[in-house]
């Protein structure tokens, strides 16, 4: 039976994180999925914003976890290949009444210690973003908000962590826990079991779940959906900064968000969600998107919309529950993790490894970590003359299979290398299948590389594991 000092279970953004923190210590970690491949579920679906720390009051943990989590991000893009940005974040008041909102926004950042966050008029509001209806009275302006691809910065970390000795087990769905002296001893679905010190709960959606299984605190998470529209990257309606209405109690509202790799996303709803398996989007949630973001900018075009999604956040109380187990020993949990859920994970990840050295493990500094992950070169950010030095020395740089987002076969055979061998991980990895087509011409190339990597038959090839096949019976 393996045994270890620490399970993290669940690997999203923040499980990731915190098996990457751990993974520079002196410590036998498992990193523990119940999916195929991680960023699977709430973090695959996410904005993908880094707030701009004006939101919260510092008083709550995740407005504290959220200003010291931004600031973290410029370190975290320069040590891991994944996409990110700095454009800003605006806040555009529509009408005077809103202004007393826009005030407190600024009071409360101010107080929280925002950097540069300045109240703006509309002349100001139109300067930094042509793009708004120019009926905006004003609004809010944060300079240090941005953007970022969220699931290649889960797999980047999960790749660092990796390789600094962290074991990752997929399809490790956990079935039921018991004490056995100093250690848990985890049982998964399929019937494996293995032996850990200390358990960490950030398992997302099924936090409560997990938090049962282990004897600790009973608790509830209810499932919000957010549904979104993604508008291709020809859009005209493409802001340069992230732009938010004024918030109300229930959500800070329908966004608009040029992604960093060129899209823009428009949403989220947040409503609450019949099952945690409900990713169905509707008619009416998605008319609602549209008319909202044209609110703001006016220019939006259903034309424009190349396909809609729906994510589901962890909806537990109106802060975070990060805290060590009073019922159960040895046992952190990380649960009720939504907006500003993001931004604040690399410092989540920090937090949790002081939560578990106060429970008495031991911490030693690793000499031999490395927080630098190989970055993989992309046909698409090459020029000519780059894209000929890579052809040189992998002709597969020369066939670009997504035409769309020009992916080539090389990404798509080093992200099957990486372990992601269903057809969601590799657009996550590589974005082959998020152009404008969404896979119409590029799935089965992509399937077809898939069969001849992996040995995998037509028929065992996935959209993202479990009951998804994609190809059942000829004709």
């Amino acid at each position: 039976m393996e045994q270890y000092d620490v399970a993290i279970i669940g690997a999203g953004v923040c499980g990731a994180n915190i098996a990457r923190k751990l993974s520079q210590y002196e410590l036998d970690v498992a990193l523990l999925e119940k999916e195929i491949d991680v960023s699977l579920g709430t973090s695959k679906a996410n904005s993908g914003i880094v707030h701009g720390g004006f939101h919260d009051h510092i008083s709550t943990l995740k407005a504290r976890l959220e200003l010291q989590g931004a600031l973290m991000f410029d370190r975290l893009h320069e040590e891991l290949d994944f996409p990110f940005e700095r454009c800003g974040i605006l806040v555009a008041a529509l009408h005077e009444d809103e202004m007393r909102a826009i005030e407190q926004l600024y009071l409360q950042g101010v107080e929280n210690g925002v950097i540069g966050i300045e109240m703006c008029s509309r002349e100001r509001m139109l300067e930094l973003e042509p793009k708004l209806n120019p009926d905006v009275v004003g609004g809010l302006y944060a300079p240090s908000g941005g953007i970022l691809e969220p699931y290649r910065f889960v797999f980047s970390l999960v790749e660092s962590a990796r390789k600094n000795g962290v074991q990752v087990k997929t399809e490790f769905e956990v079935a039921q826990a018991e004490r056995d002296g100093e250690f848990w001893q985890i049982q998964s679905k399929a019937g494996e079991t293995i032996r850990a010190r200390y358990v960490v709960n950030s398992a997302g959606l099924h936090a409560d779940t997990i938090s049962a299984a282990f004897g600790a605190e009973r608790f509830t998470i209810a499932p919000r959906k957010g549904e979104y529209y993604l508008l291709d990257r020809t859009t005209k309606a493409k802001p340069s900064r992230v732009i938010f209405p004024v918030p109300t109690e229930v959500s800070k509202g329908i966004l608009v968000i040029p992604t960093v790799e060129g899209t823009v996303l428009i949403g989220p709803t947040a409503s609450p969600a019949r099952d945690k398996e409900d990713f169905a989007t509707t008619r009416d949630q998605l008319e609602h998107i549209l008319h909202s973001a044209r609110m703001m900018v006016p220019s939006i075009s259903e034309n424009d919309v190349i396909t809609s999604f729906a994510g589901l956040r962890a909806s537990y109380g109106n802060d975070f529950y990060i805290a060590n187990s009073e019922k159960a020993p040895a046992f952190v949990q990380v649960a009720g993790i939504q907006s500003p859920g993001l931004t604040a994970s690399p410092a989540i990840g920090e937090y949790v490894k002081d939560l578990l050295k106060k429970a008495g493990l031991r911490l030693v500094e690793k000499p031999s970590w490395d927080p630098y992950v190989h970055k993989v070169p992309r046909a698409r950010d090459a020029d000519p003359y780059t894209l000929d030095t890579l052809v040189a020395q992998d002709p597969a740089y020369g066939d670009i299979v997504c035409r769309c987002e020009r992916v080539s076969e090389a990404e798509i055979v080093k992200a099957i290398r990486a372990g992601h061998t269903t057809l969601d991980g590799i657009k996550y990895y590589t974005r082959a299948q998020m152009g404008r087509c969404q896979g119409g011409f590029c799935t089965y190339k992509i399937i077809r590389i898939l069969m001849r990597e992996t040995g995998m038959s037509w028929d065992q090839i996935t959209k993202h594991g479990g009951n998804s096949a994609i190809l059942k019976g000829s004709l």
